[in-house]
């Protein structure tokens, strides 16, 4: 099992550039795998983590309904706002500015082949950041994602995940709010969940975060809970 795990910062990305760039590289994962199953070969599969930021869009999950988006196209004008149907699980999501949204393009026959676990170990890692922060988050049962106040009338989402998997090739992922304009998930529904709320860190901490500072943490904690081997691209490992 190749644990290498090529490591990107896109940094600022509109939506439909980032969408193909995750889609050449999830084709090109799944490609290696076909290839060694037609040529009865092992070469190693690559594995990717991505981190980037867009500008302000709207996503929309296959099992998401349009309604759950509370803006017509002027309204999306009036936010400077993007819309897309996309091939991720889940419902309506919001990105933007002072959010953290990951990709791990991961090949989980280097791993584990459990969906579930994947879910619940990304989850894990940004529970382990926020707790870096003295911020106590956790699950919400029935629901993916890491909450605040999950067992109380107060629960508010953090961090949104959906992902689609071919082959058990991972894409798509998490979504992470650390100093995130939370007025404009009062566009949508979000996640098609009417009764709760979204919080992000800039908001429980009552300051902005470093978000550079964010990622270092989440980048080990996600090393440590899949056992990568995390390199960056000129292939030197980040200890």
């Amino acid at each position: 099992m190749n644990k290498k795990v090529f490591f990107q910062d896109w940094g600022m990305v509109e939506y439909q550039g980032a969408w193909n760039r995750q889609e050449g590289i999830f084709a090109q994962v799944v490609q290696q795998k076909m290839d060694n199953r037609v040529n009865g070969t092992s070469n190693p599969t690559d594995n990717y983590l991505v981190f980037v930021e867009h500008p302000h869009v709207y996503t929309l999950g296959k099992s998401g309904k349009p309604e759950n988006l509370l803006l017509d196209e002027q309204g999306l004008l009036d936010k400077h706002a993007t819309y897309y149907k996309i091939n991720r699980g889940g419902d309506i999501t919001y990105h933007g500015p002072g959010q953290l949204v990951g990709y791990p393009i991961l090949d989980l026959d280097n791993f584990f082949t459990d969906i579930h676990l994947y879910m619940r170990t990304i989850e894990e890692a940004v529970i382990l950041t926020l707790a870096d922060y003295g911020i106590a988050a956790g699950r919400y049962p029935g629901y993916t994602g890491v909450w605040l106040d999950a067992d109380n009338d107060n629960a508010r989402k953090i961090c949104a995940i959906g992902v689609r998997a071919s082959r058990w090739v991972t894409m798509h992922g998490f979504a992470f709010n650390i100093n995130t304009d939370l007025s404009y998930f009062n566009n949508i529904i979000p996640c098609g969940i009417e009764d709760k709320a979204v919080t992000s860190m800039k908001g429980e901490l009552g300051e902005e975060v470093n978000i550079e500072e964010v990622k270092d943490k989440l980048k080990k904690h996600l090393t440590n809970l899949f056992e990568m081997e995390l390199m960056n691209e000129t292939d030197i490992a980040i200890k």
